[in-house]
């Protein structure tokens, strides 16, 4: 999804002398993907980004898996995982793959005292309660309600909340985030038809070079644990950047719904897609228009896919007695529709308020222990009319 974006002061050409007023040479990163051969940018520090003073005791963070084959529709009342105070600490692993993990949270407090860096996996965090500001080397995006934060493996970042009421959806994706294929032209730009422009897309601002020296640390996390380091020199030391490789954000408000006379399927919704799984918006829309047009989402079997949505906000025909922060799974394998009367009801209604964020794994999806606590465990009976 990222189109070429600078910020900061850059020198003419690239991998040439690029000098600080006392004469000493910035030091230039190149920060690439896939080798040499994806996404790249080029930084310019301040100072070199090796300076290292310390590793501690790397420690796990590996996802504990309660149900690694199951084929049941689940229910998980995200709410009820409990607000704690540090952000990484709050962050719950739910349903996992080896394409993605999805994660629950809900910090009260910033990270004001280290740093973070997901070195294995891309992070699509979506604001669902809280606002602030995601800070990078790269500059800031003030994020709110309804906002996609993307943080491209490698970022190092910190995130600074407005208040302690803060509930978060979070995906790590092990291949890299991008706009659906069929939305893009041959050069990447965003075409007509696409739901969303690169207009609305958040680029990083207000880049504050912080030249400083003295004990910064920074919690890097590769193949399941956490390596605790601690570098000499503050890593938002970026005199500016040139590239594609970069953190930005997109509000789910921006996302423009595409209807017709019928219903219309899921890949209408999708907004992101990586390797094995999509990311759809469920967003305010008018209903179908045909004369005899059944709004309700008819019955259908996934064969290739597991379905989770996570709702987010107001009515959802399709379904009865949904939470804020709820999650349900619909594995591949068996059918799931519209809960019953929710047919019946949806004809003749001209629209619906809802709110949601669809992933759609092509892999199946395991379950943790985390989501073992928050599970209905009743919700494949939901269907019943008795």
């Amino acid at each position: 999804m990222p189109f070429y974006y600078k910020l900061g002061e850059i020198p003419p050409k690239r991998h040439t002398q690029f000098r600080k007023p006392n004469g000493e040479l910035y030091a230039e990163e190149l920060v690439s993907t896939e080798g040499f051969s994806s996404n790249y940018s080029l930084v310019y520090h301040c100072h070199p980004p090796t300076l290292v003073k310390n590793l501690g005791e790397a420690y796990s963070v590996e996802p504990k898996i309660a149900r690694e084959k199951h084929l049941k529709h689940t229910s998980l009342i995200g709410f009820k995982i409990k607000p704690e105070d540090d952000f990484l600490k709050s962050r719950k692993p739910v349903l996992v793959n080896s394409d993605l993990h999805i994660s629950l949270a809900a910090p009260r407090k910033s990270m004001t005292d280290y740093f973070y860096k997901n070195t294995m996996a891309d992070e699509m965090i979506f604001i669902h309660e809280g606002s602030g500001i995601l800070k990078t080397g790269y500059g800031n995006i003030n994020f709110e309600y309804g906002d996609y934060l993307i943080i491209p493996r490698g970022v190092i970042y910190q995130i600074h909340f407005n208040d302690e009421k803060n509930r978060l959806f979070i995906v790590e994706s092990f291949s890299p985030i991008k706009a659906p294929k069929r939305y893009r032209n041959e050069n990447g730009q965003l075409l007509e038809h696409s739901p969303f422009c690169e207009r609305d897309i958040k680029t990083p601002q207000n880049l504050e070079t912080i030249d400083e020296k003295g004990d910064y640390k920074i919690l890097i996390k590769k193949q399941g644990l956490i390596y605790p380091y601690t570098y000499g020199t503050h890593p938002f030391d970026f005199i500016g950047w040139d590239g594609f490789h970069y953190p930005w954000g997109f509000s789910i408000h921006n996302f423009e719904p595409i209807t017709g006379r019928l219903h219309q399927p899921p890949p209408v919704h999708q907004t992101f897609e990586a390797h094995n799984f999509v990311v759809c918006s469920f967003v305010p829309r008018k209903y179908d228009y045909h004369p005899l047009s059944i709004p309700a989402p008819y019955n259908h079997s996934n064969v290739d896919s597991d379905e989770v949505l996570y709702y987010v906000d107001g009515d959802f025909m399709s379904r009865k007695s949904v939470e804020k922060g709820q999650i349900t799974l619909h594995p591949g394998g068996i059918p799931h529709g519209p809960h019953p009367g929710t047919v019946e009801k949806s004809i003749g209604k001209e629209s619906t308020e809802e709110l949601a964020v669809m992933i759609d794994p092509f892999r199946p999806l395991m379950l943790t222990e985390n989501a073992l606590e928050i599970e209905d465990p009743n919700y494949y009976k939901s269907w019943m009319t008795e």
